[in-house]
């Protein structure tokens, strides 16, 4: 771990979608606690837009991610395979910051929060791209250079409170339907219409 990026410190809006039906069964609805995706093979994207942040003395301030993901349910422990994107507006050092905090390396909430964190994982490959977000709380949309593209549609009406461990079960979030989803990288693809979304703010810390 490298001290000089701690203490750290990243908030800002999440966007996510991914290949179940809504509401998402691994979300907790109305405080009931989630089970197995619905095709019990998780295939999704998501993003984060940091609006304010810092790792020591390196200004995280504007800087965007996003991951893609695999994982099956039925596999011992349900580990994660993932592809990272770092914003490519950022220098080497913010980068730098903004992965080992993504990844779980300098430590703090995502030890709690992040699956590809707490649960084996492995990491297919992480490098900077351009990415572009709309973190509209409906109708949102993100893309990650010409591997991830994701957009989402209208709230799902009438829902109970739902949270997600990702950005939070303490975070104030809500169900969306997805429109389109679609991934093209190494060992990695796969495109999907009119399944789920997900939009919340998030806040970790070292």
């Amino acid at each position: 771990m490298d001290g000089r990026l701690l203490p750290w410190a990243i908030s800002g809006t999440y966007l996510e979608s991914c290949n179940c039906e809504v509401i998402c069964p691994c979300r907790r609805v109305g405080g009931r606690q989630g089970g197995r995706s619905t095709k019990g093979v998780c295939l999704g994207a998501l993003s984060w837009q940091v609006e304010e942040g810092h790792a020591g003395a390196v200004d995280l301030d504007g800087l965007r991610a996003v991951l893609a993901l695999r994982y099956n349910d039925d596999e011992k422990g349900s580990p994660w395979e993932y592809h990272l994107y770092l914003d490519d507006r950022g220098d080497e050092r913010q980068r730098e910051a903004l992965g080992g905090i993504l990844a779980g390396r300098l430590g703090g909430t995502p030890a709690e929060q992040f699956p590809w964190v707490f649960k084996p994982s492995q990491l297919l490959g992480v490098r900077p791209a351009p990415i572009e977000i709309d973190h509209s709380p409906t109708r949102g949309w993100f893309r990650a250079g010409r591997e991830v593209s994701v957009r989402v549609g209208a709230a799902v009406a009438d829902q109970e409170a739902v949270t997600c461990v990702i950005p939070g079960h303490d975070r104030t979030g809500h169900e969306l339907y997805g429109e389109t989803i679609n991934v093209n990288a190494k060992h990695l693809a796969f495109h999907f219409e009119g399944r789920c979304g997900y939009w919340s703010t998030f806040e970790y810390s070292s």
